[in-house]
C-alpha cells in the first residue's frame, strides 16, 4: 500500500452522511470570533462537488436578505461540526450554476420525498392493511 493512501484513509471522516448535488443542507460551521469557539449553521442548496478523497469540496448557495451567497467546504474539514439533510430535490445535472442567474420561485428546485427513499415498497393494499392490524401476510 502506497503512503499516500495510508494517510488519506487517516484524513477522511466517517461521520459526515451521503449527500449528493440539489440536496437542501444544514452545516455547522465551526466560528473563531476573539478567543471563543461557536457553531453556526449554514443552510442552502448544495450546487457542486468536486474532487474525491481528501481534497474533495462542494459549493452550497443559500439566499440572504435577498442576496445571493455561496460557500465552499472541504468534506473532511475538521471545521464542519455537522452536516444535516434537510430535503432532497430531483435534478438532472453535475452542477447547479444556473441557479446562480435565477429569482425566486424560478430557483425553486422539485423535492422528492424523503420517505419514498428510505421506506420498502410495499406490494398492495392488502400488506398494508394487514401491518396495520398486526397480522402476518401470508407468502404464496
Amino acid at each position: 500500500m502506497k503512503k499516500l493512501d495510508l494517510l488519506t484513509g487517516v484524513i477522511l471522516r466517517k461521520d459526515i452522511p451521503e449527500f449528493r448535488i440539489g440536496d437542501t443542507v444544514s452545516i455547522g460551521v465551526k466560528i473563531v470570533e476573539g478567543g471563543k469557539e461557536k457553531v453556526q449553521e449554514f443552510r442552502g442548496v448544495v450546487i457542486a462537488r468536486k474532487g474525491g478523497g481528501g481534497g474533495e469540496t462542494f459549493i452550497v448557495r443559500k439566499m440572504s436578505f435577498g442576496e445571493g451567497v455561496e460557500r465552499s467546504f472541504y468534506v473532511n474539514s475538521p471545521m464542519i461540526k455537522s452536516l444535516k439533510i434537510i430535503k432532497r430535490s430531483k435534478i438532472r445535472r453535475a452542477k447547479l450554476y444556473y441557479l446562480r442567474g435565477k429569482i425566486g420561485k424560478k430557483a425553486k428546485l422539485k423535492d422528492l420525498a424523503m420517505e419514498k427513499e428510505l421506506s420498502p415498497k410495499k406490494e398492495n393494499k392488502k400488506e398494508i392493511i394487514n401491518e396495520k392490524a398486526g397480522e402476518v401476510p401470508d407468502k404464496e
